[in-house]
């Protein structure tokens, strides 16, 4: 499944310079295509996904079916139990969107359009480990910050 239909298909990948600190914030905007199946958005300590003994710090899943946002975190290679709850989807087809990750203390705190949707507690301590930033799915990326 490599390039072969980027067209419709945003992949970013994008280092952080530093890695990660409470009080960052992360955006990504982007305009969900017409038929999406999922997005997903991951903060990791390598870019590729094909590194399997990279520390995720936060894999954000956008599955448009189940209209369901699972967020998960993956240490020395194993990943932890995903958090599912949501009060609200807010991504919708063909519809530009915004989403902003912002790095607390304690947590990960995820708002889309200026909305809360969820948070994360962070797994990973070594925040600073979490350098990179991989974006793809079923949308057009409009803009990265």
């Amino acid at each position: 499944m490599e390039d072969q239909d980027k067209k419709d298909h945003g992949e970013y990948v994008g280092e952080i310079k530093g890695g990660l600190r409470p009080s960052m914030k992360l955006v990504v905007m982007g305009i969900v295509n017409k038929k999406p199946k999922s997005m997903e958005v991951t903060l990791s300590s390598k870019p590729r996904e094909e590194d399997a003994e990279a520390d995720v710090g936060l894999q954000l899943k956008v599955c448009f079916r189940e209209r369901a946002v699972q967020r998960n975190a993956r240490l020395a290679g194993r990943w932890g139990s995903p958090e599912n709850t949501l009060s609200f989807f807010p991504f919708a087809a063909g519809e530009a969107f915004k989403m902003e990750i912002v790095c607390e203390h304690q947590q990960f705190r995820i708002l889309v359009d200026g909305q809360p949707l969820c948070g994360f507690s962070h797994r990973i301590v070594q925040l600073h480990s979490l350098t990179a930033l991989r974006v793809f799915g079923d949308f057009q990326l409009t803009k990265v910050a």
